[in-house]
């Protein structure tokens, strides 16, 4: 007897047969992770202010995809943050290029959380001509490399395909367009030469600067009057860009400089920021009520001024601060030839001892060559005085500390790497609160081996973002962690124009921060500043682990960012 095909027992064990394939596929679905990377079981500090909330962030590419509650959402890597915060990357509002060119690592702020890196003070990396690019070349000190760009959007696009571990982003240096056109001269630009220079911010700005940046009390940018910045922050304005200074004077005539950056801000209609906002010098510290009533009453007249700072109570630059802008007239060769001639070296001693110059004499404001401390030599002969104070290499040469500093200018054939001891640990509190200030190291991103131990450092290079969080959150109470993350995120973001970053939200870019409130810290001093802060985790840069375990993955996913984009 043969038995037949039952066809509609047949049809059912089809659908069946459907019916459960389609359930092997959902429940293998539902296993397969949806994300690339997922931190879970943190506490979100999003970046807008706001109160932080458990949840996690999830990582998609190079974009944040989901932000809170992940419900069951899986990630190829998955990291359990144990309670630590979740935060945007923070942003640096001054930093340098060179020490990326050194090592793209930039070990010294992605260690801290730091993912964006902006350039440009006073001068920036373009544009270029030929006579700026050899000058570069010839300034550069123990890392050398080949300047092959022109424009400023080129050597940001450089830096990038050389491998970076940070994001980078720059305004372009006022005094830039300036020695394009004028050299290194003490004058005003003609009208047509003005036109050029506002020309060269037109390009940069198209190509995505961020702004223009002054630094008054060097040259050339002190040779730059108040309608010459207008003109060139008009420009700017006109792509949205802000107008960002370290102002003409930050001591004993800091009131005046004030006034020109709300001016310009004003006849430009431009936002305007203060570079590193300070008290310099003891005798001006009990003005700083006044300085921050003249920004408050400019903010409440509907001008919109903002100000970054870093956490120290010292500054760091050059030789050249603590020396008359006109000596200097020309550039570092023009200035060393001066520097050899008698009568030129007894008028420069008698103004840098003189209280009544205009000039931001900071050698003056420190008020001892004890506080002054000597951190970068060019010269191998040299580099053993590294760390020392003028004071100190003064007596060992048996001169006066005004002739050892003419002489280091003259024998090193630089500006010399110095500290200057000159702020107030009070007012820096004061600053810190303040809603409209975010922070910046005014100081390249470093390694703390190779190269970089042929010269010391500001501990502001390793420290200053941690130190927020380890003294002024945690320590002092001063802010939450919610508004510290806000000062490094949101703010900065927004007052430059970074599209789609400073904020913990879907469709942002994953520049992503883990880190522990309870444990972060901060370890440089001024006696040994080149250790590396403790305490962040876990570093995303545009969505790639750049920091896992506290540890450098090696990972180099930054790229340069233009404004708006």
């Amino acid at each position: 007897m043969h038995s037949q095909s039952n066809p509609r027992a047949a049809g059912v064990n089809s659908r069946a047969a459907l019916i459960l394939g389609a359930a092997l596929v959902l429940i293998s679905c539902s296993h397969r992770p949806e994300y690339d990377v997922v931190l879970r079981n943190g506490k979100i500090c999003d970046g807008s202010g706001q109160p932080c909330v458990d949840g996690g962030v999830a990582i998609k590419g190079d974009t944040i995809a989901k932000v809170g509650d992940l419900g069951g959402g899986r990630g190829k890597f998955d990291i359990d943050v144990q309670g630590q915060v979740i935060a945007p990357g923070f942003i640096n509002m001054m930093s340098g290029e060179t020490g990326l060119f050194m090592d793209g690592r930039s070990q010294s702020d992605i260690r801290q959380g730091v993912t964006v890196e902006i350039f440009g003070e006073g001068e920036s990396m373009g544009p270029l001509n030929d006579a700026m690019r050899a000058e570069y070349e010839q300034q550069e000190s123990d890392f050398h490399y080949p300047v092959t760009w022109h424009t400023l959007a080129e050597g940001l696009d450089t830096l990038a395909k050389r491998g970076i571990s940070t994001n980078i982003a720059s305004f372009i240096g006022a005094a830039t367009p300036r020695v394009n056109v004028l050299g290194r001269a003490n004058r005003a630009p003609t009208p047509a030469e003005l036109d050029q220079e506002c020309s060269l911010v037109d390009k940069a700005m198209q190509d995505g600067a961020l702004g223009v940046a002054s630094a008054l009390i060097y040259q050339p940018g002190v040779y730059a009057k108040t309608d010459e910045l207008i003109a060139l922050a008009k420009v700017a304005a006109r792509y949205h860009g802000i107008y960002i200074s370290h102002m003409r004077n930050e001591g004993d005539h800091e009131m005046d400089a004030i006034d020109e950056l709300i001016t310009i801000a004003r006849e430009a209609n431009v936002h305007a920021e203060i570079y590193h906002l300070k008290v310099a010098g003891a005798k001006n510290w009990a003005n700083w009520p006044a300085i921050l009533k003249k920004i408050e009453d400019a903010q409440a007249s509907g001008l919109n001024i903002t100000a970054d700072m870093y956490t120290y109570p010292a500054g760091a630059t050059g030789l050249d601060a603590s020396m008359p802008p006109w000596v200097q007239e020309g550039g570092l060769e023009a200035w060393r030839k001066r520097l050899q001639d008698p009568a030129t070296r007894a008028r420069v001693k008698a103004e840098m001892r003189s209280p009544d110059t205009k000039w931001d004499n900071l050698y003056l404001a420190t008020g001892s060559p004890d506080k002054v401390l000597l951190i970068a030599f060019k010269s191998e002969k040299l580099k053993p005085l590294t760390g020392k104070t003028l004071a100190e290499i003064a007596k060992m040469r048996n001169e006066s500390p005004e002739d050892t500093a003419m002489d280091l200018v003259v024998e090193d054939d630089s500006r010399v790497g110095t500290v200057y001891f000159l702020m107030s640990e009070d007012v820096i509190r004061q600053q810190i609160v303040l809603p409209f200030v975010s922070f910046a190291s005014d100081a390249d991103s470093m390694s703390n081996d190779g190269l970089f131990l042929k010269a010391s450092a500001h501990p502001r290079a390793f420290g200053n973002f941690a130190r927020v969080y380890a003294k002024y959150v945690r320590d002092e109470k001063l802010l939450t962690v919610q508004e510290a993350v806000r000062k490094m995120t949101s703010l900065p973001a927004s007052n430059i124009g970074l599209d789609r970053r400073g904020l913990l939200r879907e469709g942002y870019f994953a520049d992503v921060v883990a880190f522990d409130p309870a444990t972060i810290q901060d370890h440089a001093t001024f006696e040994r500043p080149m250790q590396y802060a403790t305490g962040v985790s876990e570093v995303f840069v545009n969505g790639v682990e750049v920091i896992h375990a506290g540890e450098h993955t090696g990972a180099k996913p930054g790229r340069a960012l233009r404004r708006g984009r």
